[in-house]
This record gives structure tokens, sequence and C-alpha cells, in this order.
């Protein structure tokens, strides 16, 4: 199938293409690894998380991976986490929600498609009902991808917070829709939150070239309650926790 054009009038083709697209595995190992010699974050590990994550990805159990959103670079930052953490193992069977905006600029495209993107129209850019259509099948999508065995990395927030990094923004409904419907097809996926730090600066006159970030990783969550906002209440919570651990150890 052709890459189509990511614009939201032509949201039915996108999701039909990116319901499957697969980036060549090998490229982007050494994308991560490229990303992770770059960026170099200093990883922290929850009292049993490191193990527990290597048995879950050893294993195959897919993971909705949830990390906090501060500045542009943090995508690039957790790619570079899951190079040096058992995530390593992940990489090529890993799609992450990304910006339609990404998926604009014909080179930038290529390297999101390479991270394993797919796009997501927001909101706050088109308008809560010009995008609910898109949003369901996005959701749908996210979940298919889940069941035919990929993890999904999420940025919650939806958007780069900032005024106060430290504390999260609301996480609103949607990583719980995505988990449910999940969960409908017979796939329980596992939470694991990963909280992005890069102190008191992160948002300094540069804010393209962030200093190396403090991240921490979360305990996995095995078990989600049944309804979406629950569900997002609980990533809330943990997610924060995760957050709070990542400054405290910048």
């Amino acid at each position: 199938m052709d890459k189509p054009e990511v614009t939201l009038e032509n949201y039915e083709a996108v999701y039909a293409y990116y319901r499957d697209h697969r980036q060549n595995r090998m490229l982007a190992k050494l994308a991560y690894a490229s990303l992770y010699a770059k960026y170099r974050p200093r990883i922290v590990y929850a009292d049993d998380a490191k193990a527990q994550l290597a048995g879950l990805v050893k294993s195959g159990r897919v993971l909705i991976v949830a990390a906090n959103h501060v500045t542009h670079s943090d995508q690039y930052t957790l790619a570079a986490t899951a190079w040096n953490t058992p995530l390593r193992r992940a990489i090529g069977r890993t799609r992450v929600l990304a910006k339609d905006e990404l998926f604009v600029d014909p080179d930038l495209h290529k390297k999101v498609d390479m991270m394993g993107g797919i796009p997501v129209f927001r909101s706050k850019n088109y308008g809560l009902r010009a995008v609910a259509d898109a949003g369901r099948l996005m959701m749908d999508i996210s979940a298919d991808r889940l069941c035919r065995g990929d993890n999904l990395a999420i940025f919650p927030e939806g958007t780069c917070n900032e005024d106060d990094p430290t504390r999260l923004q609301h996480i609103n409904s949607g990583i719980g829709h995505i988990a449910k419907r999940a969960a409908d097809r017979g796939v329980s996926p596992v939470l694991l939150s990963i909280g992005i730090s890069y102190g008191p600066d992160a948002h300094g006159p540069d804010p393209e070239n962030v200093k190396s970030a403090s991240v921490f990783v979360s305990e996995p969550v095995f078990d989600l309650p049944a309804k979406p906002m629950d569900i997002a209440h609980v990533v809330q919570k943990d997610l924060q926790i995760a957050v709070d651990g990542a400054v405290a150890a910048y």
C-alpha cells in the first residue's frame, strides 16, 4: 500500500496504512542506538522493575508505555531509554503515538516511521468534533496493534507541560479506551510508566537542545481496571510516581 498524505481529511487512508506498517527492524535499532549515543539518559529503576520488565519483554507480553511530556525531545529521550533497558528487545515492534505535525515534512515523516510512529490528530488543533471519528479509528488501530503483539508508547498528557514539569497535566480517558479495546479483544496490556526530568531548566532559552534527562522506570502494573476513566486514573497516579522518581534522581 502506498504511503498516504497524513491529513485529517485523509484519516481513513492514513489509519489503513498504519494498521499494518512495519519499519525495517535493523535500521530501527541503529536509529535507537544513535539516539542513545546522543541523549544518554540516566536511568533509574523502581525496586524490581528491571527484572520484571525483562521478563515481560522476553515473554512477549504487550506493554502500554506511558511517559510524561516535558519538551519536544521527549520522544528521543524515550527511544534512547529503550535502547539501554530491556525494551531494546522490543524495538521494531513498538508503536509510538505521535502528533500529525511530525508527518508533514517528508524527511521527518520518514524518521518518525522508522521509530514506529502512528499519527494522532489532536483536538487542540482541529476541534473536538472534527477529530472524533479519526480519534476512534486511531484507538481501534492502536488496540489492534496491541492484539497483534506490538507494544504501544504514549505521551498521555497530549501536549508539552510548560507550566510545572514536576506535576502531570490531566490525563483523559484516551489511553484507557485503547487498553479497554485491547482487553475486549482478549489481550490485557501491562502498564509501564516512565518518568522524564530535565531538571529545573527544561524550558530554558534553547528547548530543542535540552540537557541529558533522568529517567525513572516504574514497576509494571499488571491488572488494570475495566473502565477507561478508571484506567486513566491509574495512569495518572502511577506516572506521577515515575515523574517524582525522575525529578528526585536528577
